[in-house]
């Protein structure tokens, strides 16, 4: 249930507490269902591989991570953060090139800097076996677009926060990169007025640059 309390992430005891878009909440804690998807032990496996990765490093590689790393903060959460080390960024460069099956980096690449994404529409033509997913860009994709969507949603929702990788953004044509295939293998063909969420993430090296949220509904039929 929602409560009014400090700010406070994290369970004690059988009560867990969190923030959400319409404040803190509170809830008893329970065991989540662990359903191991391919797609879960993968991202697993990535993540251990990163893990294992940074153990295969000499002295001085794991010195320049550090040095990397170094002025840089954890994620914030309930506004709070911690100084990022030379392991952790190294740890999720390293899972960022692995899902995508990349070969990990020894040494750090300089941090990018990302210009606008130039993914700026969402669009849905057609219906039923003629279902078109298409994402408008305004110039060049940078190294690698990740493609994320989520499950179809009913018309009237307007906000998720799950989504999967679905892909790599696929060359533009005309201005359009095509990701109907993407979704249908992950999700299925989109039933008429659902609506589909998309995001799209720019990474460069293993670094990534902030997401950017798209919805559209399907056509009616």
């Amino acid at each position: 249930m929602k409560i009014r309390d400090i700010p406070q992430s994290g369970s004690q005891g059988n009560i867990v507490s969190y923030k959400t878009r319409y404040g803190l909440v509170r809830r008893r804690k329970v065991t989540p269902k662990d359903p191991r998807t391919p797609v879960q032990v993968e991202r697993r496996e990535a993540f251990q591989r990163a893990r294992a990765f940074w153990g295969t490093l000499t002295d001085e590689q794991r010195l320049a991570w550090h040095r990397t790393a170094a002025g840089r903060r954890t994620r914030a959460v309930l506004n709070q953060s911690g100084p990022l080390s030379g392991y952790l960024l190294c740890v999720k460069i390293n899972y960022n090139l692995a899902v995508l099956g990349l070969p990990m980096m020894a040494e750090p690449a300089p941090a990018p800097t990302f210009d606008a994404d130039p993914v700026e529409k969402f669009v849905i033509t057609g219906t039923a076996d003629a279902i078109a997913l298409k994402l408008k860009l305004s110039g060049k994709p940078v190294q690698y677009t990740i493609v994320l969507a989520a499950k179809p949603q009913p018309p009237g929702v307007s906000y998720v926060d799950h989504f999967t990788i679905i892909g790599l953004l696929p060359d533009p044509n005309r201005g359009l990169s095509e990701i109907t295939g993407l979704f249908v293998e992950k999700y299925g063909a989109p039933k008429p007025g659902t609506r589909i969420f998309i995001r799209t993430i720019q990474q460069i090296n293993g670094w990534r640059g902030r997401p950017k949220q798209f919805s559209a509904l399907v056509p009616a039929a």
